[in-house]
């Protein structure tokens, strides 16, 4: 059975981060605010490294891996944003990463991805 992440879970992830994922801004717009008749706030994660939140998520997880992990290296499928977010967390860890992309991946999410593992 997986437990939810407690409010220390959150506070190590944030450690982890701390030097590697952008702080990114969080904003309000008041046309959205007059059009849904509240206050809307926006966490501008496509400031994120890579541009996408998936970083923070890819980076957390690779960095709780053990040498022995570290060493076998990180594989995954995706068609873009985790794609670069396990691509450049890798560049970053030294953690070695294969990427499976579809055929029918968009170019840009394919050399993006590519750029960040050739990187590595």
């Amino acid at each position: 059975m997986q437990t939810l992440p407690t409010f220390d879970d959150v506070i190590a992830a944030a450690r982890r981060l701390d030097g590697h994922a952008h702080r990114t801004p969080v904003l309000t717009s008041s046309t959205a605010n007059t059009a849904l008749g509240a206050r809307v706030f926006f966490k501008c994660e496509n400031f994120q490294r890579m541009g996408a939140f998936k970083f923070r998520g890819a980076f957390n997880a690779m960095a709780m891996l053990d040498a022995a992990q570290r060493k076998a290296g990180v594989v995954c499928f995706s068609s873009g944003n985790h794609a670069q977010a396990v691509a450049l967390s890798g560049q970053l860890l030294g953690i070695a990463t294969t990427i499976l992309m579809p055929l029918d991946a968009p170019p840009l999410k394919v050399a993006a991805t590519r750029g960040y593992v050739e990187a590595n």
